[in-house]
Parts: structure tokens; sequence; C-alpha cells
């Protein structure tokens, strides 16, 4: 079928594959960091146009027949009526639009309200929430934004030469407060209530639609966010879960359907394939394993192994993580607790164990809201590098009560942008169907099986939650 290359513009650089279209191997790879400045809460769009052009010098991307883009998610960039960016970006980590969120919860009548509009309630990173903070304390630059795109929609935009149409895709669409991931739809009287005045919204387009092509025949697809591009280039699909161990954590799960949730505990994303990507994140996850080897004056790697000389259950040991406030359960304000101190369990290698055990069913508690909603989890893809930790392996299948998959690292975001761009460019060609993407190799990995410790992972829990509840009672409604 040809050569395709897939892009990805995290918050820190710019990573690009170029794969064969037909089964996905790599054929060659290009990186370049973005400037400084553009790793803040604000970056000029044009920094990642000069990372891109960094990352495919010296002819990377001879050859290659189209481009799948991948972006980081949550970035609000405002143009005004000429194409023309207002302001900086305002990037997915910049937490300023807090009380703009909690403004537009009351401002529609509350959380139910924002259920139904379009099935989440609205967080701090999304960009309606930006563009009510943008009304609210920059209201020239608010007046003179007449259209709003986010960072992967103005790649490609880019990348087109800046047509008249502008597209994004269902995945970083339904990331944005005002379009629906249950409806397929957007809102434009969100976009209203928040900027005072309506703004030009991007077309959204199907999974395998392109979204154009280059004055030298480079055809362009659809591109999405990295959250979706990473679960398509992982190859996750109904049954399978994610579970990123970042500083803070989340839980996302392939369903067939988005899941309105006026809790907000979940985030229902659509996914890069036509499906839906429910997510529910954690504030924290590493963070509570770094905290605890500081407190031990030790590393993660030292803290994994002071924790294997301990046994499941940490001698009674139970550490609830919540150091920086909790979104699930939702306790902001709360504090980390440290339970079950006996006089035999006050050994540094328990409080090890109780850190990741801690940590492990924090996360089990976020996927148990997902199943709760009918959401199947029969696999755990476990991410990042706290993933690689003896500890997390020996106990993340029992915790999780299923089979664990630990992916060696790879660009996935950048295959699954390179995949999508496989896909259109079949569907351009006839040799493949809109709604059947190419079966690439999944992801090389370790498999973990519960085994025997099902029943020890089950305890371990029971221990993990009497606790919660005695210390936060009602906090997931029980």
């Amino acid at each position: 079928m040809g050569i395709v290359a897939g892009l990805d513009s995290s918050s820190g650089s710019t990573r690009i594959v170029v794969c064969d279209a037909d089964s996905g191997a790599v054929l060659r790879q290009g990186y370049a960091p973005h400037p400084v400045e553009a790793k803040s809460t604000e970056a000029d769009p044009q920094v990642w146009l000069l990372s891109l052009g960094e990352a495919a010098a010296g002819g990377l991307l001879e050859g290659v027949q189209a481009i799948g883009v991948s972006a980081q998610q949550h970035g609000m960039i405002p143009l005004d009526a000429h194409g023309s960016v207002v302001r900086p970006a305002l990037l997915g980590n910049d937490k300023r639009a807090q009380v703009a969120a909690a403004d537009l919860v009351d401002a529609l009548g509350g959380r139910q309200a924002w259920t139904e509009a379009v099935g989440s309630v609205p967080q701090a990173p999304q960009p309606v929430s930006k563009l009510r903070w943008l009304a609210r304390n920059e209201p020239e630059s608010a007046q003179r934004t007449a259209a709003v795109m986010q960072p992967h929609d103005w790649l490609v935009w880019q990348l087109l030469g800046r047509p008249a149409r502008r597209t994004t895709d269902r995945g970083a669409a339904s990331g944005t407060g005002y379009w629906s991931a249950v409806t397929g739809s957007y809102r434009p009287d969100l976009v209203e209530l928040a900027l005072g005045h309506q703004a030009a919204l991007p077309e959204v387009l199907g999974p395998s639609d392109a979204a154009g092509t280059t004055p030298e025949g480079l055809l362009i697809s659809a591109g999405t966010g990295e959250t979706m591009a990473a679960a398509f280039g992982l190859g996750v699909a109904v049954g399978d879960a994610v579970v990123s161990l970042g500083a803070s954590g989340s839980v996302m799960a392939v369903h067939h359907e988005g899941l309105a949730d006026s809790s907000g505990l979940i985030t229902s994303f659509a996914d890069a394939t036509g499906m839906h990507l429910p997510v529910v994140h954690t504030l924290n996850a590493v963070r509570a394993l770094r905290g605890t080897a500081d407190l031990l004056g030790t590393d993660l790697d030292g803290l994994s192994a002071l924790a294997l000389k301990s046994s499941p259950g940490s001698y009674g040991l139970v550490l609830l993580p919540y150091l920086e406030g909790e979104r699930t359960p939702q306790l902001p304000h709360t504090a980390g607790t440290l339970s079950g101190l006996r006089r035999e369990s006050m050994k540094p290698e328990h409080l090890a164990r109780a850190a990741f055990e801690g940590m492990l069913c924090s996360l089990a508690d976020a996927m148990d809201v997902l199943r709760a909603r009918g959401v199947q989890v029969r696999r755990v893809f476990l991410l990042g590098a706290a993933a690689e930790l003896p500890a997390v392996q020996a106990a993340a299948p029992a915790i999780f009560g299923t089979q664990v998959v630990v992916p060696q690292p790879a660009e996935y975001a950048a295959l699954g942008a390179a995949r999508q761009a496989a896909w259109a460019l079949g569907v351009s060609q006839g040799t493949l169907a809109p709604h059947a993407p190419p079966a690439w190799q999944g992801a090389a990995a370790q498999v973990l099986e519960p085994g025997d410790d099902l029943a020890v992972g089950q305890a371990v829990r029971q221990q993990y939650g009497a606790t919660r509840d005695q210390i936060h009672p009602g906090a997931f409604g029980g």
C-alpha cells in the first residue's frame, strides 16, 4: 500500500515514525525537542511547526504518502477572523480555569445539565473552561476570538496550507466540553456561554476520513489526541483497559458507547476507531511511591526491592495515597492516611509494600467505577516507567484481578497516528474499508497472569477498602 508517517507533538517534543503501511513495521524515526518556552502552561503554536521541521530533517519523510497527526490534548488556540493566533495557546496543564469551570457548571444549571448536554462535567483543562477564563480575564482577546482550535487541529490545518475548511476528529472534539461523544454533535451554545459569543468550530471527521491533501499530493488523515492515538497504536480493543502510571494516574477502557456521568468521575472520550474511551483519573499514583521512597531515603528501584521483602497485605499496613487530595473518589481537600501501625508492621519493607498496594488499589477503585457502568475489563495494559518495577508487576495482576500486559517502551502515540494515516490512505486507494483499520501487529509486551493469587489480591483490596470506608465513609456513595 505504501509508506506512511505518524507525527506526535507532545508537550515537550515532536516524534515522527515512518512505517510500512501494510505491516506497521517502523522504517525510520525522527525527534526534536520543543523550545523551553513551549513547556510552560502557554505556547506559541509556531514552535510546534519549528520542532516538526527539525524532527523531519534529513529527508525523513521521503517517499511518505500519508501523514497522521497526534498532539497534546486540551490545548486551546484562539484565532481571529483572519486565522491569526490571538494569544499564545493555553495548554492542558494550565490550571487557571478551575474557577471558570465551576462557574460554567453553575451557569448551565449544575452537573446533571452538563451531563445531559455533553456527557461530562467541565474540568479546568478543557477548552470550554479556558474560553470562560479568557472571557473573564482577557476580554479583549476573547472579543477578537472568531474560531477555536486544538493543537492537532491547528497542525493539520498548517500542513494543508491553512485551507478555508478546518477539521478535527471525534477523539479531540470529545475533550473540548462542547462536543458530545454520546450524541456525536457540537453544542455551540456552550461556546457562547463560555466565550460570550459564537466562534467557528472545526468540522468533526470520521476515523478513516482524510482532512485533505497537500499541493504535493501528500494525504493528511484526520489526526487525533495523544490518548486516542496511543490507544490505537497499542491496539487495544473492547475488553481492554489501559492503566497509566504517571505522577497522577488514569484508567481508560474501550467501550461501545459513550458514558454520560453526572458524578464527574468519568470523562467520556471518543477514540480513534469509532468506539469510545471512558477515562477515570486519580490525582495520585507514582507521586505516592516517590514520597514514600523519599521518606525511606531511597529511590523507586530501592523502594521496589524493599517492598518485595514484605508480603501481601503489608503486615496490616494500609496507605491511602491521597497526598494531593483526590479526584477518584472526590476528596479534593483530604490528605493521605497510613493506617494499621503495630510494632511488627513498623518496618521499611512493610511501608514500601503498602505504598505499592495503596497506589494499585486506588487505581483498581477507578477501574471499578468503569466496571459499575458495564465496561468490560478482561485485560489491563500497564503504561509508564513505573510499570517496569518488579513490585508493581508482582502485585498488579492479583489486585486488578486480571491479566496484565506491560508493553515494551515505544512511540505509541506516533504509531497510532501512522496507523490512522495508513487507514485513510487505504480507504482512498480502495484497499481498506472505512470501518476496518489496517491490522498491524500488536505491541511487543510482557504478559503477567494473576494465577493462584486472585484470592490474595481480593484480601488486599478488602483490607484497603475497609480502611478507605472507615476514614472516608461514603466516598464512593456507599
